[in-house]
């Protein structure tokens, strides 16, 4: 093996290291709110309950349990799922209202928009080419204005 070979797979393998020790390096934060715990656990438990509610009504159909328990048991289930989903509530409604205050934030006008300057020149150059007429090119006889120092369709000089 050459020299330029070993440098090319010695290369190879630091840029392969890099890249596969990069996310020891990056101090990204995963840290999650109390709220956000909250919520997730409180899904957590929803999807608990639907489950033990498709669970129950199965059993029933199959008859594994005795019917003077079914009632019971699924009033149980029912009135817990109706506090969970209250609380779900309570708190998707406060990170509603956080997440619509900050897109009304983002969605209010600037005074200044970037492409306004844009749009000025843009509109500079409409009235400059609203000139009357400096004639017609003495090659291809095309119109053109008085600004104009090359004719617009032939390339003729003008001067």
């Amino acid at each position: 093996m050459d020299l330029g070979s070993i440098f090319l797979i010695l290369a190879l393998f630091i840029l392969t290291a890099l890249y596969i020790s990069r996310p020891f390096f990056e101090r990204r934060s995963s840290a999650v709110s109390l709220g956000e715990h909250e919520l997730s656990a409180l899904m957590a438990e929803r999807d608990r309950i639907l489950n033990a509610l498709s669970d129950l009504e199965f059993d029933n159909s199959l008859e594994k349990i005795p019917a003077e328990d079914y009632p019971v048991r699924r009033a149980q289930l029912v009135q817990r799922g109706a506090e969970i989903l209250r609380q779900l509530d309570t708190l998707q409604g406060d990170a509603l209202d956080a997440l619509s205050t900050r897109l009304e934030d983002a969605l209010q006008p600037d005074d200044t928009h970037p492409d306004d300057e844009l749009e000025a020149l843009i509109a500079a150059r409409r009235r400059k080419r609203q000139e009357k007429s400096g004639g017609f090119c003495p090659q291809c006889g095309g119109s053109v204005v008085q600004s104009d120092r090359f004719c617009p369709k032939c390339g003729k000089s003008l001067d």
